[in-house]
Protein backbone atom coordinates (compact mmCIF):
# COMPACT_ATOMS: atom_id res chain seq x y z
CA UNK A 1 0.00 0.00 0.00
CA UNK A 2 1.35 3.53 -0.86
CA UNK A 3 1.71 5.68 2.66
CA UNK A 4 -1.38 7.24 1.65
CA UNK A 5 -3.73 3.86 1.40
CA UNK A 6 -2.00 3.18 4.58
CA UNK A 7 -3.02 6.71 6.64
CA UNK A 8 -6.49 6.52 5.28
CA UNK A 9 -6.53 2.68 6.40
CA UNK A 10 -5.56 3.60 9.75
CA UNK A 11 -7.68 6.30 10.24
CA UNK A 12 -10.99 3.89 9.42
CA UNK A 13 -9.55 1.95 12.06
CA UNK A 14 -9.23 4.50 14.86
CA UNK A 15 -12.47 5.95 13.56
CA UNK A 16 -14.09 2.39 14.35
CA UNK A 17 -12.13 1.99 18.03
CA UNK A 18 -13.50 5.45 18.88
CA UNK A 19 -16.97 4.25 17.83
CA UNK A 20 -16.45 1.33 20.28
CA UNK A 21 -15.32 3.33 23.03
CA UNK A 22 -18.42 5.49 22.86
CA UNK A 23 -20.70 2.68 22.89
CA UNK A 24 -19.10 1.20 25.87
CA UNK A 25 -19.05 4.37 27.63
CA UNK A 26 -22.78 4.48 27.00
CA UNK A 27 -23.98 1.15 27.88
CA UNK A 28 -21.50 1.40 30.88
CA UNK A 29 -23.70 4.23 32.23
CA UNK A 30 -27.05 2.58 31.16
CA UNK A 31 -25.94 -0.54 33.49
CA UNK A 32 -25.19 1.54 36.45
CA UNK A 33 -27.95 4.11 35.99
CA UNK A 34 -30.75 1.25 35.60
CA UNK A 35 -29.94 -0.69 38.83
CA UNK A 36 -29.49 2.62 40.55
CA UNK A 37 -32.89 3.38 39.43
CA UNK A 38 -33.93 0.15 40.26
CA UNK A 39 -32.94 0.61 43.96
CA UNK A 40 -33.76 4.17 44.89
CA UNK A 41 -37.14 3.70 42.73
CA UNK A 42 -35.91 6.57 40.56
CA UNK A 43 -38.64 7.32 38.00
CA UNK A 44 -36.28 10.17 36.24
CA UNK A 45 -33.14 7.82 35.79
CA UNK A 46 -35.17 5.00 34.61
CA UNK A 47 -36.60 6.73 32.05
CA UNK A 48 -32.83 8.59 31.30
CA UNK A 49 -32.26 4.60 30.81
CA UNK A 50 -34.58 4.06 28.30
CA UNK A 51 -33.90 7.33 26.14
CA UNK A 52 -30.17 6.36 25.74
CA UNK A 53 -30.97 2.92 23.74
CA UNK A 54 -31.70 4.70 20.49
CA UNK A 55 -28.09 6.49 20.35
CA UNK A 56 -26.50 3.06 21.23
CA UNK A 57 -28.55 1.42 17.82
CA UNK A 58 -27.61 4.54 16.29
CA UNK A 59 -23.52 3.66 16.68
CA UNK A 60 -24.03 0.55 15.99
CA UNK A 61 -25.43 0.82 12.62
CA UNK A 62 -22.85 3.41 12.33
CA UNK A 63 -20.22 0.71 13.08
CA UNK A 64 -21.80 -2.14 10.72
CA UNK A 65 -22.46 0.73 7.88
CA UNK A 66 -18.47 1.94 8.19
CA UNK A 67 -16.98 -1.12 8.35
CA UNK A 68 -18.49 -2.47 5.39
CA UNK A 69 -17.34 0.07 3.49
CA UNK A 70 -13.96 0.13 4.82
CA UNK A 71 -13.26 -3.80 4.22
CA UNK A 72 -14.78 -2.90 0.30
CA UNK A 73 -12.71 0.16 -0.20
CA UNK A 74 -9.50 -1.26 1.37
CA UNK A 75 -10.11 -4.82 1.17
CA UNK A 76 -7.96 -5.50 4.44
CA UNK A 77 -6.55 -8.92 4.86
CA UNK A 78 -5.26 -10.99 8.30
CA UNK A 79 -5.19 -9.38 11.17
CA UNK A 80 -6.47 -6.00 9.88
CA UNK A 81 -10.00 -7.61 8.58
CA UNK A 82 -9.67 -9.82 12.37
CA UNK A 83 -9.98 -6.14 13.21
CA UNK A 84 -12.86 -5.43 11.65
CA UNK A 85 -15.03 -8.37 11.90
CA UNK A 86 -14.13 -8.51 15.66
CA UNK A 87 -15.31 -4.78 16.26
CA UNK A 88 -18.79 -5.96 14.24
CA UNK A 89 -19.32 -8.41 17.02
CA UNK A 90 -18.58 -6.29 19.69
CA UNK A 91 -20.57 -3.55 18.75
CA UNK A 92 -23.40 -6.32 18.28
CA UNK A 93 -22.35 -7.64 22.34
CA UNK A 94 -22.84 -4.04 23.45
CA UNK A 95 -25.87 -3.13 21.53
CA UNK A 96 -27.59 -6.26 22.85
CA UNK A 97 -26.07 -5.12 26.53
CA UNK A 98 -27.93 -1.80 26.03
CA UNK A 99 -31.54 -3.50 25.32
CA UNK A 100 -30.73 -5.32 28.60
CA UNK A 101 -30.38 -1.99 30.79
CA UNK A 102 -33.27 -0.90 28.84
CA UNK A 103 -34.87 -3.48 30.19
CA UNK A 104 -34.36 -2.95 33.89
CA UNK A 105 -34.94 0.39 33.46
CA UNK A 106 -38.49 -0.25 32.48
CA UNK A 107 -38.70 -2.79 34.91
CA UNK A 108 -38.07 -0.76 37.33
CA UNK A 109 -40.63 1.90 36.43
CA UNK A 110 -43.24 -0.98 36.34
CA UNK A 111 -42.10 -1.66 40.03
CA UNK A 112 -42.78 1.93 41.27
CA UNK A 113 -42.91 2.37 45.15
CA UNK A 114 -44.25 -1.33 45.64
CA UNK A 115 -43.02 -2.92 49.16
CA UNK A 116 -40.05 -4.61 48.24
CA UNK A 117 -37.59 -6.81 50.30
CA UNK A 118 -34.26 -4.48 50.49
CA UNK A 119 -32.21 -7.90 50.70
CA UNK A 120 -33.01 -9.17 48.04
CA UNK A 121 -32.24 -5.55 45.92
CA UNK A 122 -29.18 -5.19 47.40
CA UNK A 123 -28.62 -9.16 46.25
CA UNK A 124 -29.57 -7.38 42.34
CA UNK A 125 -27.39 -4.19 43.21
CA UNK A 126 -23.83 -6.73 43.61
CA UNK A 127 -24.52 -8.47 40.77
CA UNK A 128 -24.84 -5.83 38.90
CA UNK A 129 -21.78 -4.19 40.53
CA UNK A 130 -19.82 -7.42 39.43
CA UNK A 131 -20.91 -7.11 36.11
CA UNK A 132 -20.13 -3.75 35.25
CA UNK A 133 -16.82 -4.90 36.67
CA UNK A 134 -16.47 -7.31 34.17
CA UNK A 135 -17.53 -5.00 31.30
CA UNK A 136 -15.24 -1.75 32.39
CA UNK A 137 -12.46 -4.96 32.15
CA UNK A 138 -13.62 -6.31 29.14
CA UNK A 139 -13.71 -2.77 27.14
CA UNK A 140 -10.26 -1.96 28.31
CA UNK A 141 -9.25 -5.17 27.60
CA UNK A 142 -10.12 -4.39 23.87
CA UNK A 143 -9.09 -0.98 24.11
CA UNK A 144 -5.44 -2.63 24.77
CA UNK A 145 -5.58 -5.57 23.63
CA UNK A 146 -5.34 -7.37 26.32
CA UNK A 147 -5.85 -11.03 26.13
CA UNK A 148 -4.68 -11.84 29.68
CA UNK A 149 -7.40 -9.36 30.85
CA UNK A 150 -9.74 -10.44 28.57
CA UNK A 151 -9.53 -14.54 29.58
CA UNK A 152 -9.88 -12.94 33.04
CA UNK A 153 -13.01 -11.55 32.13
CA UNK A 154 -14.37 -14.89 30.53
CA UNK A 155 -13.16 -17.12 33.76
CA UNK A 156 -15.32 -14.70 36.27
CA UNK A 157 -18.60 -16.09 34.10
CA UNK A 158 -18.96 -18.25 35.90
CA UNK A 159 -19.30 -16.24 39.37
CA UNK A 160 -22.14 -14.07 37.72
CA UNK A 161 -24.26 -17.31 36.95
CA UNK A 162 -23.60 -18.77 40.83
CA UNK A 163 -25.01 -15.64 42.25
CA UNK A 164 -28.03 -15.68 39.68
CA UNK A 165 -28.53 -18.99 40.96
CA UNK A 166 -28.61 -18.28 44.26
CA UNK A 167 -31.00 -14.82 43.82
CA UNK A 168 -33.48 -16.89 41.91
CA UNK A 169 -33.70 -18.91 44.85
CA UNK A 170 -34.03 -16.39 46.87
CA UNK A 171 -36.86 -14.86 44.61
CA UNK A 172 -38.60 -18.02 44.41
CA UNK A 173 -38.76 -17.96 48.60
CA UNK A 174 -40.11 -14.71 48.97
CA UNK A 175 -43.05 -15.22 46.72
CA UNK A 176 -44.02 -18.43 48.12
CA UNK A 177 -44.01 -17.23 51.51
CA UNK A 178 -46.46 -14.21 50.61
CA UNK A 179 -48.22 -14.10 47.81
CA UNK A 180 -48.05 -10.10 47.49
CA UNK A 181 -44.24 -10.41 46.49
CA UNK A 182 -44.86 -12.49 43.39
CA UNK A 183 -45.15 -9.25 41.12
CA UNK A 184 -42.14 -7.34 42.66
CA UNK A 185 -40.40 -10.79 42.64
CA UNK A 186 -40.88 -11.40 39.28
CA UNK A 187 -40.52 -7.99 38.31
CA UNK A 188 -36.76 -8.58 39.97
CA UNK A 189 -35.93 -12.15 38.77
CA UNK A 190 -36.02 -10.64 34.99
CA UNK A 191 -33.82 -7.42 36.04
CA UNK A 192 -31.37 -10.34 37.66
CA UNK A 193 -31.90 -12.80 34.56
CA UNK A 194 -30.91 -9.45 32.47
CA UNK A 195 -27.86 -8.76 34.45
CA UNK A 196 -27.18 -12.41 34.08
CA UNK A 197 -27.00 -12.18 30.08
CA UNK A 198 -25.17 -8.80 30.00
CA UNK A 199 -22.53 -10.81 31.77
CA UNK A 200 -22.64 -13.45 29.22
CA UNK A 201 -22.09 -10.41 26.81
CA UNK A 202 -18.78 -9.08 28.14
CA UNK A 203 -17.73 -13.17 27.69
CA UNK A 204 -18.67 -13.03 23.91
CA UNK A 205 -16.47 -9.90 23.74
CA UNK A 206 -14.05 -11.29 25.95
CA UNK A 207 -13.89 -14.18 23.22
CA UNK A 208 -13.69 -11.87 20.61
CA UNK A 209 -10.56 -10.28 22.13
CA UNK A 210 -9.06 -13.50 22.08
CA UNK A 211 -9.47 -14.11 18.36
CA UNK A 212 -8.27 -10.49 17.58
CA UNK A 213 -5.05 -11.00 18.81
CA UNK A 214 -4.51 -14.87 18.49
CA UNK A 215 -6.05 -15.30 15.54
CA UNK A 216 -8.45 -18.65 17.40
CA UNK A 217 -10.96 -19.07 19.53
CA UNK A 218 -10.64 -19.58 23.56
CA UNK A 219 -10.21 -23.47 22.92
CA UNK A 220 -11.69 -24.32 26.67
CA UNK A 221 -15.16 -24.56 27.26
CA UNK A 222 -16.87 -21.57 28.66
CA UNK A 223 -17.53 -21.51 32.51
CA UNK A 224 -21.15 -21.70 33.79
CA UNK A 225 -22.95 -22.09 37.10
CA UNK A 226 -26.37 -21.48 36.18
CA UNK A 227 -28.16 -23.97 38.42
CA UNK A 228 -31.79 -22.37 38.03
CA UNK A 229 -32.76 -24.34 35.24
CA UNK A 230 -31.12 -27.64 36.42
CA UNK A 231 -33.80 -29.49 38.54
CA UNK A 232 -36.13 -29.27 35.35
CA UNK A 233 -33.03 -30.43 32.70
CA UNK A 234 -32.81 -33.12 35.65
CA UNK A 235 -36.32 -34.31 35.27
CA UNK A 236 -36.06 -34.32 31.18
CA UNK A 237 -33.25 -36.96 31.53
Amino acid sequence: MSDHIVSSFDADLEKLRRTISEMGGIAEKMLADSVTALVRQDAALAQSVVAADPRLDALQREIEEHAILTIARRQPLAIDLREIVSVIRIAGDIERIGDMAKNIGKRALAIGDQMQPNKIVLGVRTMSDMVLSQLKDVLDAYTQQDVAKAVGVWERDGQTDALYTSLFRELLTYMMEDARNITFCTHLLFCAKNIERIGDHTTNIAETIHYLVRGQTIAAERPKNDQSIQPAADAAV
